[in-house]
């Protein structure tokens, strides 16, 4: 199993530059999607073999860490891996007739190049045990991302891509300095071994200016409250096979590296005695209410999504701000749960683009009535979204207000309440533009009938509806993502660092 691992990264790194040289779009995407599924299966195999508590370990060229690249593979990046490559999968077999819409012909190809290498980027995030690899990947996921915004149709793409640059450029080189700083205390860069030496050095006032650089870094790239700004007009502009799949993986790849720092390389002890619990419960809780109230002044569906998401990721915050291991279970769980959340109203949002032409909310009134099945998507995933029981959404929320019932901290109680209640607000914004008539002609686009859009779009009518059926699904049987979360909040706080 262990030289399974190594495939998930090398896969894409092969099949990038063939899709790029082939340069014909139905080679590109069907190179995309075998890469999609191959990587899919390889991730499901490593997380049913470590979801128990298993650690796997591959050295690359065979050279012994510290001195060389390791890849470790637990329960929680086994866990995110699925979720890339899913969500590649699903967002290939999404966007196939929606980027030949949205993408210049002339592009598609270099379109699917970009994207294989985001999946590189953020599999190797996840799987490597280098911190300086975990950077190159993290620039790697980065500068694609950047391309794959910027094919948006409109003009308005360029400026949320060099929006995002600016941001990415600033987050990537406070991570690279804290890096720096890191090796400059420690003499390696190894996670396992910094943490395992963490003791002879942990004085040095070095390796709290390393704490806080990697932690801005990081706080950028998941686009976490007050950090955030790049993130609503880069989901609203890109192409919609884009917004989904970014909006699924990469912000819960940067959470899901700021855990293995603040738990596989500093020490929790280390940083509990900080300020820095603190400082993330305040920053969640007020992304969750900032990113809610900005939500229900939104027009369009994509842009109040995207708001959305600067409001899930405050959950996210609080749950490692609580610092105990229910809080912990809960962000993991959550990762997941967002992710097929968001992943679903995304794609009714493409489709609604699809057929429509627009996702402004005043010109969309009465649309439910000419695309039933579209907004009966939004309407599960919406309740999701608001964490109604039954539903995927109602575990992670729980579990996220028992961590603050265990603490005594009703301040998050009822941040968590209110953003609820926000939730509910702004999703019925949706539901209730899309059933309910306007003043202006609705014009619908390419089909004549509401019926035809499941024939017109088969494949992104799948997905998106698949997704909504896991929503369902993980909300009743909650087995695979709860009993990998709780084995990785377990070794995260009993286990110290993967070795």
């Amino acid at each position: 199993m262990e030289a399974f691992t190594v495939l998930l990264v090398v896969i894409p790194l092969i099949s990038a530059p063939l899709t790029a040289l082939i340069a014909n779009r139905h080679v590109a995407w069907g190179l995309s999607l075998l890469v999609g599924a191959s990587t899919f299966i390889i991730a499901l195999m490593l997380l049913q073999d470590v979801i128990t508590g298993r650690v796997i370990h591959y050295e690359l060229g065979g050279w012994k860490p510290p001195w060389g690249i390791e890849y470790v593979i637990d329960s929680l990046n086994a866990l995110v891996a699925v979720i890339v490559t899913a969500f590649a999968l699903l967002s290939v077999l999404f966007g196939r007739l929606s980027v030949e819409r949205e993408v210049h012909d002339s592009q598609i190809h270099l379109f699917y190049t970009a994207f294989q290498l985001v999946l590189l980027g953020l599999l190797g995030m996840a799987l490597t045990g280098d911190i300086f690899n975990l950077f190159v990947f993290l620039e790697i996921s980065s500068l694609s991302s950047y391309a794959l915004i910027a094919m948006g149709h409109k003009r308005q793409a360029l400026v949320a891509s060099f929006n995002y640059l600016i941001a990415g450029t600033l987050g990537a080189t406070f991570f690279l300095l804290g890096i720096g700083f890191l090796y400059a205390a420690s003499g390696t860069l190894n996670m396992a071994d910094i943490a395992s030496r963490f003791g002879q050095f942990d004085a040095m006032a070095l390796v709290i200016t390393a704490l806080l650089f990697i932690l801005i870094g990081l706080a950028l790239k998941a686009a976490a409250f007050p950090l955030h700004s790049w993130l609503p007009d880069a989901y609203t502009q890109a192409p919609s096979m884009v917004t989904v799949f970014l909006a699924s993986t990469s912000t819960k790849v940067a959470v899901y590296v700021l855990i293995r720092c603040l738990y596989h390389v500093f020490p929790q002890e280390y940083w509990s005695q900080l300020l820095l619990p603190s400082f993330l419960l305040l920053s969640g809780c007020l992304g969750m209410l900032y990113g809610s109230y900005k939500a229900i002044q939104q027009d369009s569906i994509k842009r109040l999504l995207a708001y959305s998401s600067v409001a899930q990721l405050g959950y996210m915050v609080v749950g490692i701000g609580l610092n105990n291991e229910t809080g912990l279970t809960a962000t993991v769980v959550h990762l997941f749960n967002h992710a097929i959340t968001k992943g679903a109203l995304f794609m009714a949002a493409g489709m609604v683009f699809y057929r429509m032409h627009t996702t402004s909310l005043n010109q969309l009134r009465g649309a439910g009535k000419t695309m039933p099945w579209t907004t009966g998507a939004f309407v599960i995933g919406g309740l999701s979204l608001i964490g109604v029981p039954g539903t995927a959404g109602f575990i992670s929320k729980w579990y996220l207000l028992q961590a603050a019932l265990e603490n005594n901290n009703y301040l998050v109680v009822a941040s968590l309440l209110i953003a609820s209640i926000m939730a509910i607000m702004y999703v019925w914004k949706i539901i209730e533009a899309l059933y309910f008539d306007g003043e202006e002609k609705l014009h619908v686009h390419q089909v004549p009938s509401g019926q035809d859009i499941v024939a017109s779009m088969p494949l992104a009518t799948f997905c998106c509806y698949l997704l909504v059926a896991t929503c369902i699904y993980f909300g009743l049987y909650t087995d695979l993502p709860l009993e990998a979360a709780k084995t990785a909040a377990q070794s995260l706080f009993t286990g110290g660092p993967a070795r």
